[in-house]
């Protein structure tokens, strides 16, 4: 009798054993193949580290205090200056260079992901409440138009380049067939980002979790692994890296035009460098921290290097500050690459005259420093045989 209840007893412990594995498991696997890609969700839930619950209470707790405070501040600041450029390109500046046209479409781009930080923010303090049709959509534009501005930011690097390397005048386009090159190339750029942002239309639905619904991307079990650490590397490598090489390589090339240039003034070059300077200094600054966090994420899901609970909050943290970060370059680009421009400061002062006068109120004068205006020449074959004194010329505002 005592033996046949001493091996019920083990009998009922290798149950509660086999249980608690398969428990462990389970929670393994939300690990791995249900993680979140938004940072206001990312890896909140709860995982089990050598046999022990790690709780991301507190991880859930920072994101319902700090992500609405950061969002709320992008979100005003952002939808100011996006707007304004918008407002200005569309209805008093005509579009003269392929610049310009980035420029507005940044603007567009910008103005989207914004619009999607109020549903992050309530859902990081109160959970998802919209369904799952809205989930992927939010997710869909969050994606999408955060990869269009950074190829966005690539395509005006490469569009100066061309202001400084051609020494034509005619590089502003004046016929319909320029038109329709900078339609291509706006139509190839929102297209590759609306393939980035094709995983999250396709996973992202609602899930629920420490009593709340989450809006996350949730993998098939068969592709978890390899699709999730694919799409890391893939935004790693197209929303950072080639931006940012594209970048380094046409201001550089553009600080030796203008360290080149003939007849032009030693403080005007430099005031040309700073602000290329501040255009690659920004870029790194925002999203380069970001960008190492998801680097680390990716070579996680690969090789499973996040065995610590503690590590893994860290991680969780760090990528809701540095994505966060990342962020306010959608707020900072009106200063960059429509600010410090001439044509458009002259517009802005423009509709502010005119406002002004409809008012009744007349300016007795008009504030701004000038431009930085850059007129680099070069002669061609036949002009140097014939003596012609007017040169091509290609200038180059900043």
């Amino acid at each position: 009798m005592f033996f046949a209840d001493n091996s019920a007893v083990q009998t009922q412990q290798a149950l509660e054993r086999l249980n608690y594995q398969q428990q462990t498991k389970s929670k393994m696997e939300d690990y791995y193949y249900h993680d979140d890609e938004d940072p206001s969700l990312n890896d909140t839930y709860d995982y089990s580290y050598d046999h022990s619950v790690c709780d991301k209470e507190a991880v859930r707790s920072f994101a319902g205090i700090f992500l609405p405070a950061i969002y709320s501040l992008a979100l005003v600041v952002g939808l100011a200056g996006n707007a304004l450029v918008v407002v200005v390109y569309a209805s008093h500046a005509r579009l003269r260079t392929l610049t310009d046209v980035c420029i507005l479409n940044l603007a567009i781009s910008d103005l989207l992901l914004l619009v999607t930080l109020p549903f992050w923010a309530a859902d990081a303090v109160h959970g998802w409440r919209l369904g799952s049709a809205a989930c992927k959509l939010t997710s869909f534009l969050y994606s999408a138009n955060f990869s269009c501005g950074m190829l966005l930011l690539a395509c005006i690097s490469v569009d100066r380049y061309r202001a400084v390397a051609q020494s034509t005048a005619g590089r502003a386009g004046r016929g319909p067939h320029v038109r329709i090159q900078w339609l291509v190339v706006c139509l190839v750029l929102w297209t590759v980002a609306i393939f980035l942002g094709l995983p999250e239309l396709v996973f992202s639905t609602v899930k629920h979790s420490h009593h709340r619904m989450y809006c996350t991307a949730v993998y098939p079990l068969s592709m978890g692994r390899p699709a999730k650490a694919t799409v890391e590397l893939l935004e790693v490598s197209l929303r950072f890296v080639l931006p940012f090489l594209v970048m380094v390589v046409c201001y550089c090339l553009v600080g030796r035009a203008l360290g080149r240039a003939a007849g032009v003034k030693r403080n005007r070059k430099w005031r040309a460098l700073r602000v290329l300077l501040a255009v690659v200094a920004v870029f790194l600054l925002t999203q380069l921290p970001y960008n190492v966090v998801k680097l680390c994420r990716a070579m996680d899901i690969i090789y499973i290097l996040v065995t610590d609970c503690e590590v893994s909050k860290g991680l969780d943290h760090a990528l809701q500050v540095t994505e966060s970060l990342a962020l306010t370059h959608a707020c900072i680009n009106p200063l960059l690459y429509a600010f410090v421009g001439s044509s458009f400061r002259g517009h802005v002062l423009k509709a502010a005259k005119r406002l002004g006068q409809h008012l009744g109120q007349h300016s007795e004068r008009e504030a701004g420093e000038p431009a930085v205006e850059i007129a680099l020449t070069a002669r061609n074959k036949n002009q140097s045989q014939s003596g012609s004194e007017e040169p091509d010329t290609s200038t180059f505002t900043m």
